[in-house]
């Protein structure tokens, strides 16, 4: 089977999400990736560990299908190393500041000096540009300076999200961008930058938000998990846990009412739209708890699906990799690890093709696991391996 980008060749410098789960899209859709980083390890190589060797949870998701090097570009063997891989790629991703891109010859100037075509992808945390541009930052500044936080929580606290939304929608992006850049060069034979920054990706998701506040200046505050510009919506307690049911437009808030024996209300005009219905929420939520009440998830779920309303519970991690949809769909694909007791549950690339599908063939590589192959590749025999190892160049 014939892969999108079988032939390409991409080297990743990226480290925790954004950078890494981008090159791992070009890996899943047949690139040759090669993940370069520290002699002792990328500091994203050892976060949320799972294994007696320490391997991260989402390293083993962020980094399948990759072979992996370790290189020490600070001294002028590695830099050399550096240089001949550069001069084979076609795309380089990173995600280090400015003066760390430029200190290991990763900033665009210095790629383009060595392969003209080249394709830098960078993912940055504020953008280049403006005033916050060389601070740092990860998933949970996008999340806080989008608005997002402010207007998630209980009234008296806002909270950020557990997952990092932010990181793995710059690496869709950066990913995005990329391909486009390859269309371009492929059609002119020249290569570019691209740049996505966490910033830039959460005020898109955000961005709802803003135009609400900008044109009718509401300052909404925080409504726990009620919904906000639609009602009935919320999570609502049954006999074995939560549920999530949200309503939205007249045609489902009718069918609403009638499952909860309310059908009067679809001519109220309390609840004539949903704005006005989100204004009037603790009425109709009031309404769905009781409702709710003496009954089961797998009642709830049932009635839902017969009203053909849109509904699930509250899955736990372990529910959610256990459940029968998640497993009939594949979405979670076992990868066994060295060292781990169980093979890990890694994600599936987040879209399918029919033609050309992705695939995860490959583990995420041990630390080092191709260097002594990928030296070899370029020319380097036993000897000369040994030798940079001696040095601490591997």
């Amino acid at each position: 089977m014939q892969q999108v980008f079988k032939g390409l060749h991409v080297l990743d410098f990226g480290r925790f999400i954004a950078a890494p789960f981008c090159s791992a899209i070009f890996a899943d859709l047949g690139a040759d990736v090669i993940r370069i980083e520290k002699r002792e390890g990328g500091e994203d190589r050892w976060v949320q560990s799972v294994g007696p060797n320490g391997a991260g949870a989402g390293y083993l998701s962020n980094n399948r299908n990759k072979r992996a090097m370790t290189l020490d570009t600070t001294t002028p063997e590695g830099q050399e190393i550096a240089r001949k891989l550069i001069a084979t790629a076609d795309i380089v991703v990173a995600n280090m500041p400015d003066e760390a891109m430029k200190a290991n010859g990763l900033d665009y100037a210095s790629l383009k000096a060595i392969k003209p075509d080249i394709i830098l992808a960078s993912a940055t945390a504020y953008g280049r540009g403006g005033p916050y541009s060389q601070r740092v930052g990860f998933d949970g500044i996008g999340q806080v300076m989008s608005g997002a936080v402010y207007r998630t929580g209980p009234p008296e606290q806002p909270y950020r999200t557990a997952v990092p939304y932010v990181d793995y929608t710059t690496a869709l992006c950066l990913a995005l961008g990329t391909m486009a850049a390859l269309i371009h060069r492929n059609a002119t034979g020249e290569g570019q930058e691209v740049e996505a920054a966490l910033l830039s990706s959460a005020l898109m998701m955000s961005n709802a938000l803003c135009i609400e506040q900008a044109i009718l200046k509401q300052n909404r505050g925080r409504f726990g998990n009620k919904g906000v510009a639609i009602g009935p919506s919320d999570l609502f307690p049954v006999g074995d846990g939560w549920v999530l049911i949200q309503i939205t437009g007249q045609p489902m808030f009718k069918r609403w009412c009638r499952l909860v024996e309310r059908e009067e209300w679809s001519a109220d005009p309390r609840f004539a739209d949903d704005e006005l219905r989100a204004r009037n929420i603790d009425v109709l939520n009031g309404r769905m708890t009781g409702w709710c009440q003496g009954k089961t998830i797998p009642d709830v779920m049932a009635a839902l699906d017969s009203a053909r309303i849109p509904g699930s519970p509250v899955l736990s991690p372990q529910q959610a990799i256990d459940d029968p949809h998640v497993q009939a769909m594949g979405y979670l694909k076992p990868l066994d690890y060295p060292g781990l007791p169980a093979p890990a549950p890694v994600i599936e690339t987040p879209f399918r093709l029919s033609a050309t599908p992705p695939t995860i063939r490959e583990r995420a590589p041990t630390l080092g696991e191709h260097t002594y192959a990928l030296l070899g590749e370029l020319g380097y025999d036993a000897s000369a391996v040994a030798g940079l190892r001696e040095r601490g160049v591997v």
